[in-house]
């Protein structure tokens, strides 16, 4: 998985971010590059168009939905990492629903931990420590581009 969120777990309002992190936007990119990203329907509609280079399944109940040409559509979580065996490494994009039906099924986390809290109406699973160890950490204060501070967390699920 990987998200940015904010200390209350907040990830978005009205399907779009809350906050402009352009380093952030980067890692996604670096990451997700050449690889599957499974996403709701919502999360995909917030694109301007497909982004380039990865393979695209979206989730939805909509029987009839359709997408961008070459764009996967499923109806569950369990079809959209079927759809993605053929890569070892695809990223749950979002949103907050699809987090929480994907938490089971992943190993790892990236998440960017927006340092404020936000009003929202999607939010991250939270993450429990029981079940997950945070391997790397990375701190980013905030600067002329950044308005909040925030830190690269990764998480590997504990065996």
């Amino acid at each position: 998985m990987i998200a940015a969120a904010a200390e209350n777990n907040a990830l978005g309002k009205d399907n779009d971010l809350v906050w402009h992190l352009p380093d952030d936007f980067k890692r996604f990119k670096k990451l997700t590059t050449g690889h599957a990203i499974i996403m709701g329907r919502k999360t995909y509609e917030s694109f301007p168009s497909p982004l380039p280079n990865r393979k695209h399944i979206i989730i939805t109940r909509q029987k009839d939905y359709k997408p961008a040409d070459g764009c996967i559509v499923v109806n569950n979580i369990e079809a959209a990492i079927k759809e993605a065996t053929d890569d070892e490494q695809p990223f749950i994009i979002g949103g907050g629903e699809i987090y929480k039906l994907a938490l089971p099924f992943s190993d790892k986390i990236e998440l960017t931990r927006v340092h404020g809290t936000f009003e929202a109406d999607a939010y991250f699973p939270e993450i429990n420590t029981k079940d997950w160890e945070l391997v790397s950490e990375e701190h980013h204060e905030k600067d002329e581009k950044h308005n909040y501070s925030f830190t690269y967390l990764t998480y590997i699920r504990k065996e």
